[in-house]
């Protein structure tokens, strides 16, 4: 079998990593079609969908659980967004659930108001807002639990390098010190000296601090020998024009994204602008990555399930947007009048073709899939994830 066939085959291929920016460019698809819609039952199926992605497609690391952490953040979210509408109710709607005692606030507060009745109308729009949000969480939580942050950071471009080195370092630094102290914790335990109180913390300081000093000599020379900071010989006219690409093109891609984020933006707005960004980001990086003399060590390939697997989050995406703006009141969950939420027939389907990303990318290695043929697996484990 060829690895072109390999890659191809999906679960039955030989277990690989899909390329991290598969996934982000999956996962914030499914995030601006979320944003593009009110509607409680798409919201729900595109939450539905990551997460049946993330329980085929998740690899057996500790990052792989963000998933659930940013569900049960959604939900706080709201919450938090019910109360406040529960507190300083806008008193729209005719179906009073609760009067609270409302509190008069001075002049120069008008408009707001701090307690009194408390409809189901506004209550249950701002229920779908927060739906929105934890949506956009979830689908966060999924690129977290699908993409690897250090195979994504290893696909960062040559301009971006140390940027990425940096958030590297930044990005371990709160596990290495929760280990360290954890360590330092079942060391003192072991020896008979106390570990919870303010004498454990002030004996355990001196060796967590000793341990970063070693780690980060560690990595100083680790940099050193792999000749961090290297420069190419570039002209200034083309460290200017690359400069000035990147510059427009992060403006570019900031501005897309938000208008295609924020549902009051009409959709012909925030294309264009994502593409221009997206243009000119990439031509700045291809000038600016001439500076950097770097060398990357088994890169991830891109191959036909990367593409499958971003193309499934760009059609929910694209059809949503253009939805948004051929029919609005279709993807509005209906507040008043009350009425039960109907599910639009094309944004739902759309939505569901995200759904082939969790049978198009291929298996990650450490999960085993038994199959009717196989039902005796091999006990031999699969290879786990090396960090290069």
């Amino acid at each position: 079998m060829t690895r072109r066939t390999a890659h191809a085959l999906g679960d039955r291929a030989l277990p690989r990593w899909t390329h991290p920016v598969a996934w982000w460019v999956w996962a914030l698809g499914l995030a601006t079609a979320a944003s593009r819609t009110t509607s409680p039952l798409v919201l729900a199926l595109v939450i539905a969908v990551a997460g049946w992605v993330v329980s085929r497609r998740k690899p057996d690391a500790p990052w792989s659980r963000s998933y659930a952490v940013f569900l049960r953040l959604g939900v706080v979210v709201i919450a938090i967004r019910v109360g406040f509408t529960v507190v300083l109710g806008t008193g729209v709607g005719e179906h009073v659930l609760v009067t609270l005692p409302e509190v008069p606030l001075p002049d120069w507060m008008a408009g707001v108001s701090l307690g009194g009745p408390v409809t189901a109308e506004e209550v249950l729009l701002a229920a779908y807002q927060g739906l929105v949000l934890a949506t956009m969480l979830a689908c966060i939580g999924a690129a977290n639990s699908l993409a690897s942050p250090a195979r994504l950071l290893a696909s960062v471009p040559a301009a971006l390098y140390e940027v990425g080195v940096a958030v590297v370092v930044a990005m371990t630094f709160a596990p290495q010190l929760v280990g360290d102290v954890d360590r330092v914790r079942t060391a003192r335990r072991l020896r008979g000296r106390p570990d919870r109180g303010a004498r454990a913390f002030l004996g355990s300081v001196m060796p967590v601090l000793e341990g970063a000093l070693e780690r980060a000599v560690d990595l100083a020379a680790a940099m050193d020998s792999r000749g961090y900071g290297r420069t190419g010989p570039v002209s200034r006219g083309v460290r200017r024009a690359g400069s000035g690409l990147l510059l427009l093109g992060v403006v570019g891609v900031c501005l897309g994204v938000y208008a295609l984020l924020d549902g009051g933006t009409p959709g012909a707005v925030g294309l264009p602008l994502l593409a221009l960004g997206a243009v000119a980001g990439v031509a700045g990086l291809r000038l600016a990555g001439r500076r950097a003399v770097r060398t990357r060590y088994r890169p991830d390939p891109w191959a036909l399930p990367e593409w499958l697997v971003a193309l499934s989050g760009v059609v929910p995406a694209v059809t949503l947007v253009v939805v948004s703006v051929l029919d609005p009141a279709s993807l509005v969950g209906a507040t008043a009048p009350l009425a039960w939420p109907g599910l639009p027939v094309v944004p739902a389907a759309a939505v569901a073709v995200a759904a082939l990303a969790g049978v198009v990318a291929p298996r990650p290695p450490g999960i085993t899939v038994v199959r009717a043929a196989d039902p005796h697996p091999a006990s031999r484990p699969e290879p786990q994830e090396v960090a290069a």
